[in-house]
């Protein structure tokens, strides 16, 4: 018990560390001996209506009181409570035990109006001097501790519940002694925190009576609680505070969060190891080394009992040696690291993830008050069944099938409404256009988000419509339309399709930018594309796509002269986009005809960059409207004595290089290597420094088998002649003709796999199983050896 200053038996006032399990088990005892009629605890008073649902079966901590500032949702705070947080302990206290419980800090409604960075560093010397004090810290290094968390685990987290409550008139002195010699400590805004919390008790006692009330506050607040000051000075340092409307609710936390030194009250380091100190009856560190034991059996690690058994003996050891009461973090985690890891920390990262910090997610009531629009999501996320966790998990959808399609169109319009719940992430299975690979994680901020999105509607589908309008209305870039009719697509907002698409012709047909069509030209193909899979009508869009592929292929040609380095690399990026995008659009094969007719003028064109050139060349043959005689042709031309070296290197870089499979193409055409080889061994010494680095680039992008072989095929030197045989110095490539006696050696291969015999009929079902013609003869086959 805390004395009052008049020196009669005053109120129960308990200092406490946030989320520390020894406060909680102390606060407990505490309570239990005094028995008060009435308990205060450090929150927001606005919550006080909220408190009856701490004791619903439903609420699972860790959680949070969310406050949130009404019309600005953005505008928000959390006090997180794990259940070995102290004042999560006195709510359940006081409900179970029918006493009155009440939060008594700043009202949110001030501390929201807020700027974060009033008070800071103002008025006292230690402030003055830049110097924020941390109470624990302090008492630690006057106690010859290097650590603050050991020596609060030595003093407070490790006693036993014997003597559980002796902690606290002890911390109520040295707070006092860090008080009067610091002040707040650079701390202003405790200052009026501390005057609505006197308010708040004198309250509270007039009502109860002295000995019939308990607070349950930080440690650093003890001292302001038991100064003797006036009521009309505490009222005075709260006159004039800003002041919003504010509402509140529960909301689930994680013990990551609790682990980040942000937000409310102070971030700990092992919530996961605080939790078990708090839950375990007895024999704690030998609970914690079977938790540990069974996690890494999990992970298929050799770990038996003896190791269990050798990991508490070593624990215990280091405690006595480091002269602790008993093991603590530092010593199991020493113990776990020698006995069941090997000295590795590769596992040890794995018990520090999953248990010290944990990814447990709390649980509210479904009854507590909510934004409409986290209300229809909580609906949804319960008929679809994703359970939001906190946990990182993939989802991999199948979007033929209802429910994976409806769990597709959710997280899309989530993420249009700015909720990043779901990432989406590259597939492991299927690249085809019916599957979806989700990254899952929900983090507590998500509710603010929700709260924000909440005023574009009441409902996802709702607010998702109106936020694309709205985003619709406002954009100015082409590209950034595109994408929004994309998302719009692939989310089905069909009522907010029009609007898009309105704008969208509205801003294309305005537009004269080539690079800003071709920007745009790829993502209304996929939308096209995907359309198709979720049986939307993109008749509209394929308008509008269509028109836009005409206008480039009259623009783009113009747009591709006079062009530097830079320009060029950024048009070769829109010359690929606008090629793919061509080959997805409906448009039968006029738009790609027209398409191959522009690509095979600018690999013609000198006035046109050698990067551009090279690229166009090297899709026209891809796409086999160029004859391989004509590419080499081109080659040849590009690499000529009169074409500047620089100008040739990025013919070269256009042609083969990046990812585009370009080192295959030299390993397989021995005619274009030749042709690259006699060109490189021509550059004059004071040239080839300067095209070295379009080099290195060009040919560092192929893989190290490409390489290698290219190498050898280097070395070599050009083949004698088409279907000549090995030498000792390695097996030829191919050369410009076809080697029908190797090819015909595949034959027989072919044959076994397509199950078909040349002296019977074709199978035909077999055939058409396997995609094949069933009138295909042995020379088509020769070309699919080849």
């Amino acid at each position: 018990m805390t004395a009052a200053p008049d020196g009669r038996t005053g109120p129960l006032i308990l200092g406490v560390r946030h989320h520390g399990p020894g406060s909680a088990r102390a606060v407990r005892a505490a309570l239990e001996d005094r028995q008060p009629a009435c308990v205060l605890v450090e929150g927001p008073p606005e919550g006080d209506a909220l408190l009856p649902l701490a004791a619903d079966e439903a609420m699972r901590p860790p959680v949070a009181l969310l406050a949130h500032a009404v019309g600005d949702p953005g505008r928000a705070a959390f006090w997180p409570l794990a259940d070995f947080s102290p004042e999560w302990v006195a709510i359940r206290w006081a409900l179970d035990h029918k006493a009155a419980v009440r939060f008594i800090d700043l009202p949110a409604a001030h501390s929201l109006a807020l700027d974060p960075t009033w008070g800071d560093g103002e008025g006292d010397e230690v402030a003055d001097q830049g110097v924020r004090i941390d109470p624990i810290g302090v008492l630690a290094e006057t106690a010859g501790y290097d650590d603050p968390e050991r020596w609060w685990e030595d003093v407070i987290e490790h006693r036993g519940s014997g003597d559980a409550a002796s902690p606290f008139d002890a911390l109520a002195e040295a707070m006092g002694a860090l008080r009067e010699a610091y002040g707040h400590g650079g701390h202003q805004r405790d200052l009026v925190r501390e005057a609505h919390m006197r308010i708040q008790l004198r309250a509270a006692r007039k009502e109860f009576g002295d000995e019939d009330v308990a607070v349950v506050c930080g440690a650093w607040h003890v001292p302001a609680l038991t100064v003797r000051t006036g009521v009309t000075a505490d009222r005075a340092l709260l006159k004039g505070l800003p002041k919003v409307k504010a509402e509140t609710t529960w909301v689930p936390w994680t013990h990551r969060r609790l682990a980040r030194h942000s937000g409310y009250g102070a971030g700990i380091d092992s919530p996961g190891w605080y939790g078990h100190l708090f839950a375990a009856p007895d024999r704690p560190v030998e609970r914690w080394m079977t938790k540990v034991a069974g996690l890494l059996r999990d992970e298929d690690r050799p770990v038996s009992s003896a190791h269990v058994i050798e990991a508490v003996r070593l624990a215990e050891t280091l405690a006595t040696m480091r002269g602790r009461p008993l093991a603590g973090l530092g010593e199991t985690l020493d113990a776990v690291r020698a006995v069941m890891c090997d000295g590795s920390d590769v596992p040890l990262d794995l018990v520090r993830d999953r248990l010290i910090i944990g990814d447990v997610l709390g649980e509210v009531p479904p009854d507590a008050p909510a934004v409409p629009l986290q209300r229809d999501l909580t609906g949804l996320q319960r008929s679809l069944r994703l359970k939001p966790e906190a946990l990182e998990k993939e989802l991999d959808l199948d979007l033929r099938k209802e429910m994976d399609a409806a769990r597709s169109r959710l997280l899309l319009r989530l993420r249009l409404l700015g909720v990043g719940w779901g990432e989406p992430s590259a597939g492991r299975g299927s690249t085809g256009t019916f599957r979806e690979s989700w990254r899952l994680r929900w983090e507590p901020e998500l509710h603010v988000k929700i709260a924000e999105a909440g005023a574009w509607g009441t409902t996802v589908l709702s607010a998702a419509t109106a936020k694309a309008a709205s985003d619709a209305a406002s954009a100015t870039a082409l590209a950034d339309i595109t994408a929004l009719a994309e998302r719009c697509l692939l989310a089905e907002l069909t009522e907010a399709l029009p609007v898009v698409m309105r704008a969208l012709a509205d801003l294309a047909a305005l537009d004269t930018d080539v690079g800003h069509l071709a920007q745009a030209l790829p993502a209304l193909a996929r939308s096209l594309r995907y359309g198709d899979v979720r049986s939307t009508d993109t008749a509209a869009l394929g308008e509008v796509a269509a028109g836009l592929a005409e206008r480039i292929c009259v623009g783009l040609p113009p747009a591709c002269t006079g062009l530097d380095t830079d320009a060029a690399a950024e048009m070769r990026g829109h010359l690929e986009g606008v090629h793919t995008a061509v080959g997805l659009l409906p448009d039968g094969e006029g738009l790609a005809v027209r398409w191959g007719a522009v690509l095979r003028g600018l690999a013609g064109r000198d006035s046109v960059p050698g990067l551009i050139r090279g690229r166009a060349a090297r899709l026209l043959l891809d796409d086999g409207r160029l004859a391989e005689d004509e590419a080499a042709r081109l080659m040849g031309l590009a690499l000529s004595p009169g074409t500047p070296p620089g100008e040739a290197a990025a013919w070269i870089e256009g042609f083969v290089g990046g990812a585009s499979g370009g080192g295959m193409l030299l390993v397989h055409d021995e005619r274009l290597l030749g042709l690259v080889d006699a060109w490189l061994t021509g550059v004059h010494a004071h040239a080839f420094t300067d095209v070295l680095p379009l080099l290195r680039r060009t040919f560092s992008s192929y893989e190290p088998g490409v390489r290698r072989t290219l190498g050898e095929l280097v070395a070599r030197g050009p083949a004698a002649g088409a279907g000549s045989a090995p030498t000792s110095a390695g097996v030829p490539g191919f050369g410009p003709g076809l080697d029908e006696e190797r090819a015909d050696g595949v034959l027989p291969v072919l044959r076994l796999l397509l199950d078909t015999d040349p002296d019977t009929d074709p199978d035909t079902d077999d055939d058409m199983d396997l995609g094949m013609d069933p009138d295909m003869d042995d020379d088509d086959l020769v070309g699919v050896g080849r």
